[in-house]
């Protein structure tokens, strides 16, 4: 999803971009890594690859682990070797969410479930010194599944709906998220930085606004996530601020809604 946002952005920006699905490069294998970087000796990666089923990861750590830590620090030895910077994108879940206001650059990480751990394990297998980490939250666009597609699906299916209104975020559109990873990569960024917006919003609210925008008539009730019972726990706060200048701010959540409907061409009925 992020990755074809992020290869068309980078090719709008008139960049010669090797996109490499799954199919093309398993990150898990050093020496397939080091061929591929070698290979196509790119100025910079910008990595979009990561294992994202985040209740699967509470049953299979070290399969996450391996795609989301173990893995970053292949890609990160090869890029070194050939000179290349790399964009590496985490999460707002290495944080445990217990926080009242938005969490900082510089904040302790504590992540509370198997992702979030897998994730922060990719952030300290690169040298910060010589790359980027972006945490991002919330991800939504065209190229994949994600809770707003969910969400217009089940309006297809269903009059009613129950979402968590407990866990407050930053509904982030890849399609804005891709052309700052693309201007990060050629700033050559270093260290830690939060792509962050204004307005965060609850899983609730962002389904409202959802079917409010796709015209779709739905009653949405109220839950909780003890309620759901989900085998991995989320952070119940976890909006990302930024203490850093060069950081991305993104546009709100319910621009990047409308730039999402629009570009699923999702009409009001």
């Amino acid at each position: 999803m992020l990755g074809q946002d992020v290869t068309a952005a980078g090719q709008a920006a008139g960049h010669d971009v090797t996109a490499l699905a799954r199919r093309d490069l398993d990150l898990t294998d050093p020496s397939a890594v080091a061929t591929a970087i070698r290979d196509a000796r790119p100025d910079a990666v910008v990595n979009c690859a990561a294992w994202t089923d985040v209740d699967g990861a509470e049953a299979n750590e070290g399969a996450a682990t391996a795609v989301n830590g173990t893995a970053v620090g292949h890609l990160a030895a090869a890029a070194t070797e050939h000179g290349a910077h790399v964009v590496h994108v985490s999460t707002d879940y290495v944080f445990d969410g217990r926080g009242t206001r938005p969490y900082l650059e510089s904040d302790p990480t504590a992540p509370i479930s198997a992702y979030g751990r897998s994730k922060l394990a990719g952030e300290r297998a690169l040298d910060l010194d010589r790359a980027a980490v972006v945490r991002a939250a919330w991800l939504f666009g065209a190229g994949g599944g994600n809770f707003a597609a969910t969400m217009l699906r089940l309006a297809g299916e269903r009059d009613e709906v129950t979402v968590v209104d407990d866990q407050v975020g930053f509904p982030t559109y890849t399609g804005h998220l891709a052309p700052a990873l693309v201007a990060l990569a050629e700033a050559r960024a270093t260290g830690v930085l939060h792509a962050s917006g204004e307005e965060p919003c609850s899983w609730y609210d962002f389904a409202e606004a959802i079917f409010a925008g796709a015209g779709r008539e739905m009653t949405v009730h109220r839950g909780s996530s003890a309620d759901l019972g989900r085998p991995a726990p989320r952070p119940a706060y976890s909006v990302l601020g930024t203490e850093r200048a060069e950081a991305p701010r993104l546009p709100g959540w319910r621009e990047g809604l409308a730039a999402y409907l629009n570009e699923m061409e999702v009409t009001s009925e």
